[in-house]
């Protein structure tokens, strides 16, 4: 598998696309006035305490208030547990804009408040936080629609190999570098090099790290080192002051994507920003070198992302129907409690049975569905309606393709088995708002249910509306009927016989004017 990188950037916003065997897979967006806060260290103040719900809201300076729960805290100080391999930790998945598996992986192995611990008091939330209180926290997820950013007070500061964390005891390594051998020297450099440079807490080796000499871990432990002594003098400095600061920000999109994303299989990073383009070969012969040679500056006339067909793959990105190359189609709707994703065969007939077509088309449905929850950053619960397949086998076969798809992706998924119904229950980890949440909003018109009122269901209401009027007021001579053009065009035309002999059981004149700026469902009765 290749893959490339193309990082575009305007005055207005970052933009990288991740490109498999020329494919889009993934697109990440930072808009310059609106930056992610996945990753952000502050030091914020506690607004209210929840102990129904052992949990805090906390200021961080946002227009919303965090949250903090009691389990994304740390744990009370305690004896330091034994260092502990994180190989049996479950696969946890993408936590920022991009990749960060193994800061997840990482904070999976710190100890967790149980239903015993929580019966102790000194773990109680309300016995360790108070409203007015000050408290380093970072942020785990970005604001989501109404809700505010979730928070950890569990600090971790990644680096290209490692993942620093203060607050733990653990040297674990990244489930994903799969050699034993490899796993059991890295822990065993790691350990001695935390002892040589007395770094205090935990740290995991990221998938990054694996067949990485001794001497760039060291590299690293020292850059996380001295990073973790910034943030600890900057909070000693803000707790001076009274408002929420923020401590510790995040790289900026293109250099996360280096950090994060570039690996042995990634052919190229195209960059088509002059500033940007230097800026990333400063960062990249510093902290990855490996991939120095391999950023090229763009600067043909054509826009970059127009070249690769992003653009249009952006656009078919928005759009409920997404089409299989056999004549099939998925249909996929994005709701706030769930997305669902419908399965059909469309034109596609040339199976030698029904059977034989339906396993087909389900077969390459979960190619398109894998890619689409990745492209489109779904998450949450997603349910997939499969086409009604008889034979078990063809069922196994499915779910199992669906796995292997998803196992390409850095996002954690946890997949149920193929009901009676040919649905499949799924959840994918969701940090960040989703593509259509970063482009789109709801329709002005529909107000976000995708439909409008009829013209003729206008035109009833308006009826409606005008003997209420006419009960409610006994002095007006006239109605004028404000209203969308299709709904007067209707009035005059289909219901003229209806608004005649409402004319004449009410006594009064119906006249009509139209207004242009108006939606199909808005009108106004004027009284004369």
């Amino acid at each position: 598998m290749s893959e490339e990188l193309l990082i575009n950037v305007s005055p207005m916003e970052s933009r990288v696309a991740v490109l498999d065997n020329g494919v889009l897979s993934e697109i990440y967006i930072e808009r310059h006035n609106k930056l992610g806060l996945v990753g952000n260290i502050y030091l914020g103040t506690v607004v209210r305490v929840l102990p129904g719900m052992q949990a805090a809201f906390v200021d961080i300076g946002q227009s919303r208030t965090a949250f903090l729960h009691v389990n994304d805290m740390q744990r009370p100080v305690t004896p330091p547990a034994p260092t502990k391999d994180v190989t049996n930790t479950s696969k946890l998945g993408s936590d920022s804009d991009i990749n960060r598996e193994d800061t997840n992986t990482a904070l999976s192995a710190l100890p967790a408040v149980t239903t015993s611990d929580m019966q102790s008091a000194q773990n109680l939330i309300q016995h360790r936080l108070h409203e007015g209180q000050r408290i380093l926290v970072q942020v785990t997820k970005d604001q989501l629609g109404s809700k505010g950013a979730r928070l950890t007070t569990n600090i971790s500061l990644p680096s290209r190999y490692l993942v620093y964390l203060p607050s733990s005891t653990h040297i674990g390594i990244s489930q994903r570098i799969d050699s034993e051998e490899e796993r059991s020297r890295l822990k065993t450099e790691l350990s001695a090099l935390m002892q040589t440079v007395n770094l205090q807490g935990g740290v995991i080796a990221r998938t990054a790290a694996e067949r990485v000499p001794v001497d760039k871990l060291e590299e690293d432990i020292y850059y996380l080192l001295q990073l973790w002594r910034t943030v600890c003098a900057r909070r000693q400095e803000m707790n001076h002051h009274q408002s929420s600061e923020l401590i510790y920000q995040e790289l900026s999109l293109p250099m996360r994507s280096i950090r994060d994303l570039v690996h042995a299989d990634t052919e190229k990073v195209v960059v088509d920003n002059t500033q940007i383009y230097e800026q990333v070969r400063h960062f990249a012969k510093e902290f990855v070198p490996f991939v120095f040679d391999r950023i090229i500056h763009y600067t043909a006339e054509q826009p970059l992302f127009d070249v690769h067909r992003v653009e249009e793959d952006l656009r078919d990105a928005l759009k409920r129907r997404v089409d299989l190359k056999s004549g099939g189609y998925l249909i996929i709707d994005q709701t706030e409690a769930m997305t669902t994703i419908d399965v059909n065969t469309g034109s596609f007939v040339s199976g030698r049975s029904l059977e034989d077509t339906v396993y087909k088309t389900n077969l390459e449905a979960t190619h398109a569905i894998a890619r689409q929850l990745r492209l489109r950053n779904l998450g949450g619960i997603i349910i997939l309606d499969f086409i009604d397949m008889i034979e078990q086998e063809h069922k196994d076969d499915v779910l199992a393709n669906l796995q292997t798809q998803l196992s390409q992706d850095y996002a954690k998924t946890n997949i149920t088995q193929v009901s009676e119904l040919g649905l499949v229950e799924m959840t994918r980890k969701r940090t960040r708002e989703s593509l259509e949440q970063q482009l789109c909003e709801p329709c002005s018109t529909c107000q976000g249910r995708g439909f409008v009122k009829t013209a003729e269901t206008v035109c009833f209401e308006i009826f409606r509306e005008i003997m209420r009027c006419a009960r409610t007021y006994n002095s007006p001579k006239k109605f004028t009927v404000v209203a969308h053009a299709a709904v007067i065009d209707l009035l005059l035309t289909s219901e003229a016989d209806t608004v005649a002999d409402l004319e004449y059981l009410l006594g009064r004149v119906i006249t009509f004017e139209v207004e242009n700026l108006y939606t199909q469902e808005q009108y106004d009765i004027v009284l004369d």
